[in-house]
């Protein structure tokens, strides 16, 4: 157990902030999150803890991790060492890495990029998120259709990567009518004990 509260910086719409409390609910390790909007981000405080400015940051007493995939590696390493959420196992452990580059690549750019400009109105191409977006959930449905979870016969860290932005593709004008095993996928890592869901965001309505 950590020596007292972990303390995680970012906001509640957040997928890479939900894939870090997610599993920190989901060891039973406890937290708080404190709301870290873009205003707090650009002060000199909050630059201190990372200097990019960008959330989720987690204080775990005199520890300070940035970057959520970062966050989740040393939780798992910390607080579940040895498990099967971060597998020791060389092929293994380069699966889950592997995963995890998918969430900081293709799924930042298609699913949560398409997402962000729908429901924010922020800056890019909703074509070309949704493009990408076709391609990584395609791939993804045809790599679930003969296993259960991404990288092994069990959930890891890359599940939790990976769940957010695509259980709410649907924000970002992107359905997943069309990808049954990837929406099984889903309700399997909502079944794992302690897992928390992230609350859904209103779709403005088309313009024009």
């Amino acid at each position: 157990m950590p020596a007292s509260l972990i303390i995680v910086h970012g906001t509640p719409m957040s997928g890479h902030t939900h894939r870090v409390v997610s599993f920190l609910a989901i060891l039973g390790l406890p937290h708080q999150l404190v709301d870290t909007p873009a205003a707090v981000r650009n002060t000199p405080e909050f630059r201190a803890l990372n200097p990019l400015g960008q959330v989720p940051v987690v204080q775990d007493g005199d520890v300070v991790i940035a970057d959520s995939n970062a966050i989740l590696v040393y939780l798992a390493r910390r607080y579940a060492a040895g498990s099967a959420w971060l597998p020791d196992e060389p092929v293994a452990a380069a699966q889950v890495q592997r995963w995890l580059s998918i969430a900081a690549g293709e799924l930042k750019y298609g699913p949560a990029a398409a997402r962000v400009i729908t429901v924010w109105r922020g800056a890019g191409k909703l074509d070309d998120a949704h493009g990408i977006a076709a391609r990584l959930l395609r791939f993804m449905d045809d790599h679930l259709a003969s296993r259960a979870f991404l990288a092994a016969d069990h959930p890891t860290i890359a599940d939790l990567a990976c769940y957010a932005y695509v259980a709410h593709a649907p924000e970002g004008r992107i359905s997943l009518d069309g990808y049954p095993h990837l929406r099984a996928w889903l309700a399997r890592v909502e079944a794992v004990p302690g897992f928390r869901p992230m609350q859904r965001t209103q779709i403005p309505e088309s313009e024009g």
